[in-house]
Formats: structure tokens, sequence, C-alpha cells
């Protein structure tokens, strides 16, 4: 098992976590376990992926409508040198 030290931690944080602790009836030290146990295997909400983030900031910009060229046949792949 590790053991981590938590450092600057303000007085009013500390206290609200010992008053936690009491109503559940555990030691700050297994309150503060069970919180970071709680909140590191959540399960994380669905991200949209980069192009929806993207374009869900700029749809109230308005969009861009490109028309796209028609694409021509796959030219050979040079030779290599002898």
């Amino acid at each position: 098992m590790a053991t981590i030290t938590i450092r600057g931690l303000d007085d009013r944080t500390k206290s609200n976590l010992r008053l936690r602790a009491a109503r559940h009836g555990r030691s700050m030290e297994e309150e503060a376990r069970t919180i970071l146990r709680n909140a590191l295997t959540a399960e994380a909400p669905d991200a949209p992926d980069l192009a929806a983030a993207i374009g869900a900031r700029f749809r109230a910009l308005g969009g861009v409508e490109l028309d796209t060229p028609p694409r021509g046949a796959i030219r050979k792949p040079p030779k290599p040198p002898r």
C-alpha cells in the first residue's frame, strides 16, 4: 500500500473532512481514502470527439459549406532509385 501526504490543506477543508468522517463513522484517513476511491473509480462521462467539440463551440456563429472537388485516380508511386 502506498502512502501520501497532503500539505497545505486549509483548516476549513480539514474541518469538513473531520465532520464528514464523523457522520459516516470513519476516521479522517478512511474518509479521505473513500472520497479518493469514489472520485477515481467513477465512470467518466462520454466526451465528444474533437471534431464534435469544435463544431459545438462554433455552431452559433454559423457554418461554412465547402464544395468538395472531384477526386481523380490515384497516381502510381515513384520507382525507387537503382
